[in-house]
């Protein structure tokens, strides 16, 4: 390093060598901080593409996903249910901007079906439910598959594929923040079973039919269902047939929903010594973004384990 004694002027040739040596360490300690501060690739390069999400538990996994690059488009927000829901204006402007869309299948989000044909011709659109990577339905009806952390793992990796075809420049972000969510979806598949564990075998019902991948994740007794869709009421014969078979089968707990009929509730348990509570297989008391799947995931099991286990 050079030193000058700055009492005394500096001939020519010293200054331009001082100030040489200080352009050149100017550069190299702006080189240095632009390092230590240097934004994502997302920031550096192309913004992160814009993505869609139907329902909250995949745009919990898909935000997971996308941490640190972006943020996805959340359709049916709020306590809405996706059996009967209309698009709203903010979510067809979505449909029509977005690059990627992830929805399970028109059977279980009907109404995105028309839209996405009309608004989003120019975008990749993923049909979970029709992908040989997701687990297959325990019953046919029931395309709730978030709710088997197997699915949730996969859906995690078809989201990595996915977002890094469009979006190379984020690819090792999405894979890492994968790897994380998959590290974190073990532990809960470790705690779940030993919270659902000592009630597996404990018979229960469900007023809609949406527990089919939870049932089958973890062995639980789940033996019957009001309906098949909560916006349809079961007939009397439906009720009555059920009815019996709670008796037969000693059921111990009914589970409603936020959405479900207190009449409907009622006209199954009324007169039968049943315990009630509450399942939600999309999280809709609760606020979106990448912790709802875990905190959906441990309230259904909290409240599955208090109410067969009391």
């Amino acid at each position: 390093m050079l030193y000058y004694n700055i009492t005394q002027p500096l001939t020519f040739k010293e200054e331009s060598r001082v100030l040489g040596i200080n352009r050149l360490a100017g550069a190299l300690l702006g080189l240095a901080l632009a390092v230590a501060w240097a934004p994502s690739a997302a920031a550096a390069g192309r913004p992160a593409p814009a993505v869609a999400v139907s329902v909250k538990p995949l745009h919990s996994l898909i935000a997971t996903v996308m941490e640190g690059a972006g943020a996805p488009y959340l359709i049916v927000g709020g306590a809405a249910s996706p059996h009967a829901y209309a698009l709203k204006p903010g979510g067809a402007r979505a449909l029509s901007r977005a690059e990627l869309i992830f929805w399970v299948g028109p059977g279980l989000e009907g109404f995105l079906a028309k839209p996405l044909a009309a608004l989003a011709a120019g975008a990749r659109v993923v049909e979970l439910a029709a992908l040989k990577i997701i687990r297959p339905p325990p019953r046919g009806g029931d395309l709730h598959l978030w709710l088997d952390p197997a699915n949730a793992r996969a859906i995690a990796a078809v989201a990595v594929a996915e977002l890094s075809a469009l979006d190379p420049l984020n690819a090792g972000l999405y894979r890492d923040n994968a790897e994380r969510l998959s590290r974190d979806l073990d532990t809960l598949d470790v705690e779940l079973k030993l919270v659902l564990g000592p009630v597996a075998e404990i018979p229960f019902v469900v007023d809609h039919d949406a527990y089919g991948y939870l049932v089958r994740a973890y062995g639980l007794n789940g033996v019957g269902f009001v309906t098949p869709n909560p916006e349809q009421s079961p007939s009397a014969r439906r009720l009555g047939q059920l009815r019996r078979r709670i008796v037969r089968l000693g059921v111990r707990c009914l589970f409603a929903e936020p959405f479900s009929s207190p009449g409907r509730i009622a006209a199954v348990a009324g007169g039968l010594e049943l315990k009630t509570g509450v399942l939600d297989p999309l999280g809709v008391g609760l606020d979106p973004g990448s912790g709802l799947y875990f905190r959906l995931m441990r309230a259904n099991a909290a409240q599955l384990a208090d109410c067969l286990g009391g």
